[in-house]
């Protein structure tokens, strides 16, 4: 093992604790993990997620072949930080496709070989839980074998509530159906007095993750975000990933945490300066080394670019999400760089093997499809 301390030779007494237990792979604390957050520098940060990057993964980075479906951006609710959703009294600025162009988006890529349809959009109030059964059950009629990872937290609850079922009962029907996991969307912050502050209508941290466990109960796996950037602090951050860690220690149910950076353009906290690319690197690399449960580490291109996806690979990623084909405007809408986005899977080999990684498409549970 290659010493820290070439990596910064001065470290005070407390830190060094904090990465000798690190490097014996032992976990770290929320009160450890704050001394690490706080005292770090970003060479050492990077230095040990990557060493617990290759030690789960080797030089393997995953992506997969992957399409997104938004049925609609009219939403009841009014996050502070979404560019994307309209309220049904602006209908002429959003859109609602019908299941039939729901289904034709799905074959009008029928020669790419997908195998993940990603289906999120806006919480409409006339989209319920029937709605939605029967548009997976649709897509599993034309696609039997195509595996369907849909609805937030956030939209489950309120299909839930509007449907008066538990969590449980929604999940099952909507499982029966051909559902087969869940995105992670809409954990945004944790904390009451932020997530109040950013998101306040719409589900609790406390629904979110009782959705996820639930989900995770019954067999349907599920992936986990953050969104940082704003006004969370150090502490806070760290809650989040610790009840994040706690949950993943008691279902095994998520496959990969991915962060997710605030983006300021055309919503109601564009007065929030962005973050840096440092920052980022430091959110990314901070969240391998804690998630010490988590098997796989995410950066969606489309949200953090390219370049900055690519750097990650060096800070703990080892998956960098799908070609997406151009079939999201969640991001593209607040402003980031790729308003179109779409890589062919040449690209993404090519982005990933260029830094000496080793490209592996997969399915949506980590399942090996191709090695480059």
């Amino acid at each position: 093992m290659i010493s820290s301390q070439i990596i910064s030779p001065v470290l005070s007494s407390d830190l060094s604790t904090v990465v000798e237990k690190i490097q014996n792979k032992e976990r770290i604390n929320n009160k450890e993990a704050l001394i690490l957050y706080n005292e770090a520098p970003l060479p050492l940060l990077g230095f040990l997620a990557n060493e617990i990057r290759e030690r789960k993964h080797g030089d393997i980075t995953y992506f997969n072949k992957n399409i997104h479906i938004e049925p609609t951006n009219i939403c009841v609710f009014d996050c502070k930080f979404c560019a994307y959703s309209r309220k049904l009294s602006k209908k002429s600025e959003a859109w609602e496709f019908t299941q039939e162009e729901m289904i034709k988006q799905i074959l009008d890529h029928e020669d790419q070989d997908i195998t993940e349809v990603h289906i999120v959009g806006g919480v409409h109030p006339k989209m319920g839980l029937d709605y939605f059964v029967s548009l997976i059950t649709e897509v599993k009629k034309v696609k039997p074998n195509l595996h369907v990872k849909a609805f937030t937290a956030v939209e489950l609850e309120y299909m839930c509530r509007k449907a008066k079922l538990s969590y449980k009962e929604g999940l099952q029907i909507l499982k029966d159906a051909g559902q087969d996991s869940l995105p992670g969307g809409g954990a945004e912050i944790f904390d009451k007095e932020i997530r109040n502050k950013i998101c306040k209508d719409k589900c609790t941290a406390e629904q979110w993750l009782e959705i996820h466990e639930t989900a995770h109960i019954i067999g349907m796996p599920s992936n986990a975000t953050i969104l940082y950037g704003h006004y969370e602090t150090d502490k806070v951050l760290i809650d989040h990933l610790d009840r994040l860690r706690k949950l993943q220690d008691k279902t095994k149910g998520f496959n990969a945490f991915i962060p997710l950076k605030f983006r300021n353009g055309n919503n109601q906290m564009s007065h929030i300066k962005e973050g840096s690319v440092i920052n980022d690197l430091k959110v990314f690399a901070f969240s391998r080394i804690f998630l010490d449960n988590f098997p796989h580490i995410k950066a969606y291109w489309p949200m953090i670019g390219k370049k900055t996806a690519q750097n990650l690979l060096a800070f703990g990623v080892n998956d960098i999400d799908g070609t997406i084909h151009d079939t999201t405007k969640i991001y593209s809408m607040a402003g980031v760089e790729d308003q179109n986005p779409t890589m062919s899977p040449d690209e993404i080999v090519c982005l990933i093997n260029s830094v000496g990684r080793k490209a592996v498409e997969r399915d949506t549970i980590y399942n090996i499809i191709r090695e480059y």
